[in-house]
């Protein structure tokens, strides 16, 4: 195949902003039915919304009661994407999740086994709590997200597609949790932090949510239509300068690179995963905004959800009250004007 005429790049453009226009229309109504049962977590849907159309998982982190689990579900019909929903508990085990083999007996009493799908065979899989679950039924779950397939007994079985995982976390500090392991929190490719709503949002919340009647939101998308989006999001291009800002914020997270600030604060730093992440997320982020190209704007804003989970401060940091936002923020400096 030959490279591309001028005629045909122009062409080409032109299809990607058509594309784009119509993206654009879809993501507009998404957030307009999500704003309907969702008050005051701008942020937080923002974010979620956008882990789903890079293709990828994402971690909610929050004290319970605000509203993790409701904004899962609300995606998913908003999304138009089938969901199962598993409570993650201390005695849950890994077959819950992945399936498992039963036995079966004909009319002549030949036996023979029979998979059973778990609930991870969906597309949009709510898992709640999932650090209160064994490291085993956590491993289960991640490797199911890393491959996007699950074998039993020596066979494979293929995970829908699309596939995402939208998993709610309690704070490490309560009580029966697990903490996942640092290469498992790599696979989310968002950790998203849900935190209290403001005054008017808690105002409203009480207001709506408490009489007879809540609002009930629709679905504006299809599972084929969200692979069409993911697709052209792949598709945007990236300025030159955005990729220097990746680069250069990724590997400022790294120690033993000569910076005496990341040397001192952060024990291990980010993989390219991470840049990865910020690439699919910046141009998605580009377009829920209404832009046709990501910025270093969205690379500044993107930068915690990307790195928080990736990194690990060291015990000194930990001892002097340093928190890893600050660390970000800190290394963030250098690329705002």
């Amino acid at each position: 195949m030959g490279a591309l005429t001028p005629t045909d790049a122009v062409i080409d453009e032109k299809a990607v902003a058509a594309q784009a226009e119509q993206a654009l229309e879809d993501i507009a109504r998404i957030r307009a039915e999500t704003g309907k049962v969702i008050f005051g977590q701008e942020s937080v849907i923002e974010q979620t919304v956008l882990a789903v159309l890079s293709g990828g998982h994402a971690l909610l982190v929050g004290v319970p009661g605000l509203a993790k689990t409701k904004l899962v579900s609300t995606l998913a019909t908003v999304l138009g994407l089938a969901t199962n929903r598993i409570q993650f508990t201390p005695d849950l085990m890994p077959s819950d999740i992945v399936g498992s083999e039963v036995m079966d007996q004909d009319e002549h009493g030949r036996r023979s086994f029979r998979f059973v799908k778990g609930p991870v065979f969906t597309e949009l899989l709510m898992a709640d709590e999932i650090n209160r679950a064994s490291p085993r039924t956590q491993s289960a779950l991640l490797q199911a997200m890393q491959e996007y397939h699950v074998t039993i007994t020596g066979q494979r079985y293929d995970l829908p597609h699309p596939f995402h995982v939208l998993a709610t976390q309690n704070p490490l500090e309560q009580e029966g949790t697990y903490p996942l392991p640092e290469a498992q929190l790599d696979r989310f490719l968002l950790e998203i932090d849900v935190e209290y709503p403001d005054f008017e949002a808690e105002r409203r919340i009480l207001l709506e949510t408490t009489g007879m009647s809540e609002a009930h939101v629709e679905g504006v998308m299809t599972a084929a239509r969200l692979l069409e989006i993911q697709a052209l999001i792949r598709r945007m291009p990236v300025p030159e300068s955005v990729v220097e800002a990746i680069l250069k914020l990724v590997r400022s997270a790294r120690p033993g690179h000569g910076n005496e600030f990341t040397d001192s604060r952060i024990a291990w730093g980010p993989g390219p995963r991470a840049g990865q992440a910020l690439m699919l997320t910046a141009r998605a982020r580009a377009l829920y905004q209404g832009r046709f190209a990501p910025s270093i704007d969205d690379i500044a804003a993107l930068a915690g959800p990307v790195l928080q989970h990736r990194m690990a401060l060291t015990f000194a940091a930990r001892a002097d009250g340093v928190s890893m936002k600050d660390v970000i923020a800190k290394l963030v400096e250098p690329l705002k004007p």
